[in-house]
Formats: structure tokens, sequence, C-alpha cells
């Protein structure tokens, strides 16, 4: 069976290639009560057969009445054979430190599972620490071994050297669906350090290489290796709509006018760009505009990020992670060797990192699910308390970022809620980190405006018409209160705004 041609091809380590085992084999490896880190970055480079394994191991437990759950430690989202699969069969103690699994989400808000919503930059930092506890197992997909043992990675890095380098035992996952020609394309930065034996991190340009193509990790901490040949979970993108195409003229007319303003080189700043339809549409009319050749330092490689590189737009990119569509995972694996040239993709402790964001002078465009009068942003939780999917790398970004840019749709739910709102129900992102938000109704520059002015700017640039009157009635009945004047606030009304909503159903998900 070892002899077979397919995945045993990229099991090049006598070593290692002694350890495969079935998936199910491998999931009997883990004790209940683990924590694992498992790769995987937005429903990519996850491990595909052992998480579905240990979900079935762990609901033949509860049947027989054994309790049997562990921690989940990732680098962000996954897939529905992963974190789906866990939390349905109440698999999961803690999560952390990002998820967007319906299933997950709900388990979560009904208090069924822990959830530490995390920065993605401090992950690892805060595992070295200690914060979360002992790391038992790394459950690691790769697209590799060589013969020498070092690991070649796979479609995302995400947290995987810190969980190869702190796991007592390492479950790989090796999985020929993922093309070979990715060796090389990634750079695994060994450099970091707890103070006080922290260095700088060497970075420039978003094209520059620091690390290494490959994972190192001890052979005798393998326990298993179970080849796999599986596709990751493709995102589904729509076509961008007139409110994403508006949006996306509103912001890409805004960073025109910054470079004539002489704020900006024609070819910008680095790009960091949050995921989703909007983020597409304005990658989009990036893309056919006049402004290049442009680089991204980011999170995560996007359909419209692609196209970007392909049609020269764009010269680099530098990620941790690709979140594609379909037709653009075909055209990746179509044209490899030329996206190898200008991708890199990184652990997510330097892709996140405030230090590099912070001298590159990143332009950060991310969503919210609303924005108060005065900027501050609620990109994480339904009426203050309901978790949708989690801070991601949004606040890494924003806070470092030489731009900071919040976009959303002036309405939710049909025009039902207004996503400005006279005080969000639940702070991710302070005033003090945002300095423009974008609507498909028209643009706010918060920069170098005190909270009052903040206020007009927002309700006449972004605030839909059919809420911009009562906005503009609470500010004015607002400065006309006696709580003081730097952030004018009817605090009881303020809170009737989101609570009103629960009467219909609107809010509810």
């Amino acid at each position: 069976m070892i002899n077979e041609p397919g995945p045993y091809d990229r099991i090049r380590s006598k070593t290692l290639l002694g350890k495969v085992m079935t998936a199910e084999e491998a999931a009997g490896l883990i004790a209940a009560g683990s924590n694992i880190g498992m790769s995987g970055f937005t429903g990519s480079g996850h491990p595909k057969a052992v998480p579905t394994a240990l979900a079935a191991r762990i609901a033949a437990a509860r049947e027989r009445g054994e309790r049997f759950s562990v921690g989940l430690w990732t680098g962000a989202s996954t897939a529905p054979e992963l974190d789906g699969a866990l939390a349905a069969v109440d698999g999961i103690e803690l999560r952390m430190p990002y998820q967007s699994d319906p299933i997950s989400r709900a388990k979560i808000n009904a208090g069924l599972i822990d959830y530490l919503d995390v920065h993605l930059s401090h992950v690892a930092q805060m595992v070295w620490e200690g914060f979360f506890g002992h790391l038992d197992v790394a459950l690691i997909e790769v697209s590799g071994i060589t013969e020498a043992g070092d690991l070649i990675p796979s479609s995302s890095v995400g947290n995987n050297k810190t969980w190869l380098d702190l796991a007592d035992r390492v479950i790989l996952e090796v999985n020929s669906g993922q093309p070979a020609a990715l060796d090389g394309m990634h750079d695994i930065y060994y450099g970091t350090a707890l103070p006080p034996h922290r260095v700088p991190i060497p970075i420039v340009r978003a094209s520059d290489r620091i690390g290494i193509p490959h994972f190192r990790c001890p052979p005798e901490k393998v326990i298993a290796v179970v080849p796999t040949d599986a596709p990751d979970r493709c995102t589904v993108f729509k076509e961008p709509d007139q409110t994403s195409r508006l949006i996306a003229e509103q912001l890409v007319d805004f960073l025109r006018h910054e470079v004539k303003r002489g704020r900006l080189p024609a070819e910008l700043l680095p790009l960091q760009s949050g995921v989703g339809n909007v983020a597409n549409a304005v990658l989009a009319e990036l893309d056919a505009g006049p402004l290049r050749p442009l680089t991204a330092y980011t999170e995560v490689i996007q359909d419209g990020m692609l196209a970007m590189l392909r049609s020269g737009t764009m010269s680099f990119a530098s990620a941790t992670a690709f979140s594609l569509s379909e037709e653009a995972s075909a055209e990746l694996l179509a044209n490899i060797d030329y996206y190898r040239e200008r991708i890199l993709l990184r652990p997510q402790e330097i892709s996140n990192h405030p230090e590099v964001i912070r001298r590159l002078g990143c332009l950060a465009m991310n969503g919210m699910i609303e924005a108060d009068l005065y900027g501050n942003v609620n990109s994480t939780h339904i009426m203050g308390s309901s978790i949708q999917n989690g801070i991601g790398g949004s606040g890494d970004f924003a806070r470092n970022a030489y731009i900071s840019m919040f976009v959303t749709p002036s309405t939710a739910k049909g025009g039902a809620i207004s996503s400005i709102v006279p005080m969000v129900s639940h702070v991710d992102h302070t005033e003090h980190d945002v300095h423009v938000l974008v609507t498909e109704q028209g643009l706010a520059d918060l920069r170098g405006l005190a909270p009052r002015r903040r206020a007009a700017k927002v309700i006449e640039h972004c605030a839909h018409p059919s809420f911009r009157d009562e906005l503009q009635d609470y500010f004015d009945r607002a400065l006309h209160g006696e709580n003081g004047l730097q952030t004018p606030h009817l605090l009881d009304e303020a809170l009737s705004w989101h609570s009103r909503y629960l009467a219909t159903g609107s809010m509810h998900h």
C-alpha cells in the first residue's frame, strides 16, 4: 500500500513514510480534553480528513455517555468538515481566534462553546506565553514532505509554525490535491521571539523574503501521517451589485484624490483588503483604473487580487492564505508558475504584524456591521451580544494603517436597519482607529475632525436617506442635552435605537 503512486509520492521522507495511517487511526491518537492547533485560514489549507474522523469518534463516545471535547485553535475560519463537524457533536470546549461556521456560531451564542475572539497578530505570542493552556497536538495540512523531513506548506500558513513548534505531538495530512508547485511560494520566518529578545522584522517592501520556504519539525514529534486528496473550500462570490459598485467607486475616487493632493504616491501604498463581495468590487474598480503598479500586504488573496496580479495592475501580493472561488482556484492552478513569482504566503504573526503594517503604510479596507456618528465601528456582534464571526485581522490593520477605511451598505435586512447608528452596540474599532467610512451613499473622511464635526459628516455622507432625518434629529437633541458636548449622546435613546428592532425580528440572524 505504501508503494502506491499518488499521495505517497508527496511523502519523500522514509522516516515519515513509515508513520502513514488512516484518518480514523490518527483521530484515535487524540485524547479527550486535548488542545489542538489545526491549520486552516478562510477555508484554505485546513485538514480535510482527521477532523471528520475525530467528530465521529466524539459522537460515538457521547452515545456511550462519555464526555469528549477538545480545545480548537486555528489560524482563522476553516470549513464545515472541521468547525461544523466538531461543533455539531458538541466536541469543542473552546474555540479561538476566529470562526465563521453557522453551527459553531449558534453553539457559541447559546453558551455551549467558549469563544475567544483574538486579534490575529496576537495569537502566536499569547500561545507562547501560555494564556490558552498547553498545546497537546498540532494537526497540520501540508502539500508535501521533503527527503530531509521538512514540511512544504499548503495553501495557507496561518499559525502553523507556532503549532508545530509548541505541540507535544504532530499529525500531518499530506494533501496531494494541493498543487505541488506551491513549493517556493512561502516565506516562513523563524526570527520572532518574546521580549526582551525581540528584534525588528526586516521587511521594508511587500516582496521582501526574510525566511525559508518550508516548516521545520523534528520527525520524532510526528505521530501520524495521513495522505489525502481533497480540494479547499472554495468561496462563493457574487457579481458586484449596484451597492457594491457605488461603494467601490466612492473609495477609489477618494484614493485618486489623495494621490492628487500628494498624500499618496501614484502606485499608492500596499493594500490590505478584507474578504467579501464589496472588497472584490473595490479591487475590480482599482483594476480598471490608472493607479499602478500596486502591491498588497494583506491577510488573504481573493479573486479580485488574483485578477489584478494577472492583469499587471498589481505587481506583488503578500498574505497568509488564499480565499478563492472555484474559477479563481482553477486560474491559480493553470498559471501557478506565474503567480509563484508574485505571491508570498507568510505566518499570520508576520502578515498581520503591527510593526510591518506601520512601516509599509498599508491602506486598510475592511467591512463592518455598523458604525456610529463619531466613527466607532462594530464589526463582530449583532445587538451587542451575538457574535457573527470575529474581529479577525481588521484590528491589526486598522490601528496601524496609513489610512484606515471601513465600508458597508448603508442599510441591512432589506432596508429595515440602518448601518449608521447613534451609538454602536459593540465596539471593535474605536473612533481613534477609524479614518474613513464609506457606504453607497458617500464617503466621510474623519481625519482631523472633532467628534461633533465627524457626526455632521457621517450623517450627511454615509446615512441612508430613510434614516438621515432621524439621525440628525437625535444629534440635534443630543447637542442640547446635559451630558456634555464633546461627544453628545442621549444614552437611553441610543440603546433603544437597537432594541426597537427586536419587536419586528429584523435583527434576528
